[in-house]
């Protein structure tokens, strides 16, 4: 149980490092699009993180909150998608 608790440890220490990558992208992002790219991402990150905490803490719940985040940040890129796409035309 110890080696286990240990790489889901350092997996949560990998994501909080691309989230701080995903939130550099989105402030620096040359275009929309990549910082659209760079905040979908960020939630993407979040997400996963939420989902390994769930097995950490072994609360099932979380994953019903992943599960709902995933369905909400489905429908935020398709919006945010056709922002972008509205604003090259």
């Amino acid at each position: 149980m110890i080696a286990q608790d240990l790489v889901l440890d350092v997996a949560l220490v990998l994501l909080a490092l691309c989230l701080l990558v995903a939130a550099a992208r989105a402030v620096v992002g040359p275009t929309d699009a990549d910082r659209v790219l760079a905040v979908d991402f960020g939630f993407l990150v979040t997400l996963c993180a939420v989902a390994l905490l769930a097995v950490r803490l072994q609360t099932p719940a979380l994953l019903d909150l992943v599960l709902v985040g995933t369905l909400v940040g489905f429908l935020a890129t398709v919006a945010l998608a056709r922002l972008v796409a509205g604003r090259s035309r």
